[in-house]
């Protein structure tokens, strides 16, 4: 093993991983260049515009302020996880589409991991709750409306799936 390269082990999307990574690798690097992951997008690589944002052992966190190594022994989920094996829609990602909540899409991950994660711990938020959760997640091109819609509407989707 060089110096600068260690092994990390991990579990993403509930795969487990083992793999030699460099000591300064982004753990967004790592998801989207090793395991050839992309949905995971970088957009301003500085933690603002959230495009980057993935779970860490259920919370979500910047991947691209984060390196690999500090990813060792913790669970990650990333938006090709979110729906089913059978294909199925997670209720965030049918939102998503049944209120023409995006445009390009360059955002879109991001929002789903963030509002996936803020579902769980507040299953029926206001407007106003969704708009703040969204608050670190920037979309060009929408006027977010159709997004916080999406997401009132998942959260609905969630509580009369719950048993």
């Amino acid at each position: 093993m060089q110096p600068d390269r260690h092994d990390i082990e991990l579990s993403v999307n509930g795969t487990r991983y083992r793999r030699p990574v460099e000591s300064r690798m982004l753990l967004s690097d790592f998801l989207r260049h090793e395991l050839l992951l992309a949905g995971t997008h970088v957009g301003c690589e500085h933690g603002v515009c959230g495009a980057c944002t993935i779970l860490l052992d259920g919370a979500p966190i910047r991947s691209c302020l984060m390196l690999a190594v500090q990813a060792d022994g913790h669970e990650l989920s990333t938006v090709e996880g979110l729906a089913g094996d059978d294909g199925e829609l997670h209720p965030v990602q049918r939102a998503m589409h049944d209120h023409h909540g995006l445009q390009c899409g360059y955002c879109t991950p991001g929002i789903l991991m963030t509002m996936t994660a803020y579902l769980k711990q507040n299953p029926q938020p206001s407007e106003h709750e969704v708009r703040e959760a969204l608050s670190g997640n920037l979309c060009r091109c929408t006027g977010y409306q159709n997004i916080v819609d999406a997401m009132l509407a998942a959260a609905q989707a969630l509580r009369a799936a719950a048993p």
